[in-house]
C-alpha cells in the first residue's frame, strides 16, 4: 500500500509574515509533506519577502498559484527562487498515488480569468495526473451554486463542471475570506474552503 501524503492547505496570505511564521511551526510539527497555498499570497503584488521560505527551511514542498492579487509572473518568479516550490496552475504534479492539479485567479480583483481560461487550465492539469488513484483539485476562486456566493461573488461555472466532470476526491478552494472553514460536497467530492483558515489532512 503506498504511503499517504499529509497536506496543509491555507489561502489568502495577503502577505501576512507572522502567518506564514506560525503556519511553517505548525507544518513541522505536523510532518506535513505538502503545503498547499491556493492564491492571493500577496496583498496587490506588495512584497514577496518571507512567505515561501520558512516552508522551504522546514523541507516542504509548496505548490502555489496566483490569485486576484498577483500576476503569473510573481507567482513564477517565487518558484525560480526557491526549490521545491512549484506553479499548479493548469500543471498537474504527482506525490505517491496522489495527482494535484489547479487553476488561479478569480473573476473579480485586479488580475481576472474567463470562465474559458478556467476550464482550459483544469483540462490541461487533470490530463496530466488523470490515471492517479486519488486526485485533489485546486482553485482559488469558488465554484458556482457554492455556499460561498453568499458573499455576493458569484462562483465559477467552469470550476463546477470540472468538479461534476473529473469527480476529484477533493477541492481546495479560497479567495473569500469570510468563507473560511465551510465544507460541501459534490457527488462524491469533498470541497473545502480553506481562505484564511489553515487545514491539515491525510490522503
Amino acid at each position: 500500500m503506498k504511503k499517504k501524503t499529509k497536506i496543509m492547505a491555507v489561502g489568502d496570505i495577503h502577505g501576512d509574515t507572522g502567518l506564514v511564521k506560525k503556519l511553517a511551526k505548525m507544518a513541522k510539527d505536523e510532518k506535513v509533506d505538502i503545503i498547499i497555498l491556493p492564491g492571493d499570497l500577496t496583498w496587490l503584488e506588495q512584497s514577496t519577502k518571507n512567505l515561501i521560505g520558512p516552508f522551504i527551511k522546514e523541507n516542504k514542498r509548496v505548490l502555489i498559484m496566483p490569485g486576484n492579487h498577483e500576476t503569473m509572473a510573481t507567482i513564477d518568479f517565487l518558484t525560480q527562487v526557491y526549490p521545491n516550490t512549484k506553479n499548479i496552475h493548469g500543471v498537474g504534479i504527482k506525490e505517491n498515488d496522489l495527482g494535484i492539479f489547479g487553476v488561479g485567479y478569480a473573476d473579480s480583483g485586479p488580475f481576472t480569468i474567463t470562465d474559458k481560461e478556467v476550464a482550459r487550465a483544469l483540462e490541461k492539469g487533470y490530463a496530466q495526473i488523470k490515471n492517479m488513484k486519488k486526485k485533489i483539485m485546486v482553485t482559488h476562486s469558488h465554484h458556482a451554486g457554492s455556499k460561498a456566493e453568499f458573499s455576493g461573488f458569484p462562483g465559477s461555472k467552469a470550476i463546477r463542471k470540472a468538479i461534476e466532470k473529473f469527480q476529484p476526491n477533493l477541492v481546495i478552494s479560497a479567495h473569500i475570506h469570510e468563507a473560511g472553514g465551510i465544507e460541501e460536497q459534490i457527488g462524491k467530492t469533498r470541497i473545502i474552503n480553506v481562505a484564511r483558515k489553515p487545514i491539515i489532512f491525510e490522503i
